[in-house]
């Protein structure tokens, strides 16, 4: 079952890559064994640290798509950026029996805990869901009854992270809804205030909110709900670099 994780101090660990799983052709998640993993809370993150033969070392950090279960793989989602020295090595460079250099569990208030009865409402953008995914899996995982709301923006179905997964949960997974929008494949829509009114949770239901995607699209979505009424301590944000 899964565990909290437990406080102390961040240590570097050299992980074992176990897989490799293709989740679009732009996206790969990488199941790792990590010795000594303390274990993690869905929402939480790592740093990934990557050091060249001269000694040059680059960094980035990466959201868990996994729900912690002791001795299961941890998996990172990682999306390749143009250009982006870490994402590309990741998505492109790594194989089975590969090691890797990470520190974590990362981060306290952008997670979801069981123990909270609030209904929950999740809005990603990209590669912004991952993080909320591991809250997904975690729900199951618990057997949460807490209802579950997820709206997803991303450019194409190709693009979307997770997609035959989703679609099973939905069908399978009691008090989970799942809206899916394009922006970039028709019918083109971008989310706004009715999408969050007719797909979200009344601000009245106190939902739990939890916003992950590019600082654009995070910023918008807290100003929308925050316009519907929900109230700003309840509106849990994540946000990376670039555009929406």
């Amino acid at each position: 079952m899964a565990r909290a994780a437990v406080p102390g101090r961040l240590i570097w660990r050299v992980a074992t890559v176990l897989a490799v799983r293709t989740e679009t052709p732009t996206a790969t998640t990488l199941m790792l064994d990590i010795p000594d993993w303390p274990g993690h809370l869905p929402g939480q993150h790592v740093d990934v640290r990557l050091t060249a033969p001269d000694g040059y070392q680059a960094e980035r950090s990466y959201s868990m798509g996994s729900a912690w279960v002791e001795g299961a793989p941890v998996e990172l989602t990682v999306q390749r950026i143009d250009d982006g020295e870490v994402s590309s090595y990741l998505t492109e460079g790594v194989s089975a029996g590969d090691k890797l250099e990470l520190r974590g569990p990362i981060g306290g208030w952008f997670v979801w805990r069981s123990t909270s009865p609030a209904p929950v409402l999740l809005v990603a953008g990209g590669s912004g869901l991952v993080p909320l995914m591991a809250m997904v899996r975690a729900r199951k995982l618990e057997r949460g009854r807490q209802p579950f709301r997820l709206i997803y923006s991303v450019r194409t179905h190709a693009d979307a992270l997770y997609a035959d997964e989703l679609a099973r949960r939905v069908r399978d997974d009691g008090g989970l809804d799942v809206h899916v929008l394009y922006t970039r494949e028709t019918p083109r829509t971008r989310i706004s205030v009715a999408t969050l009114n007719t797909h979200g949770w009344p601000p009245d239901f106190a939902p739990d909110c939890f916003v992950c995607g590019p600082t654009t699209f995070v910023e918008a979505v807290a100003d929308m709900l925050v316009a519907l009424g929900h109230e700003p301590r309840k509106i849990k944000t994540e946000r990376f670099g670039g555009t929406s």
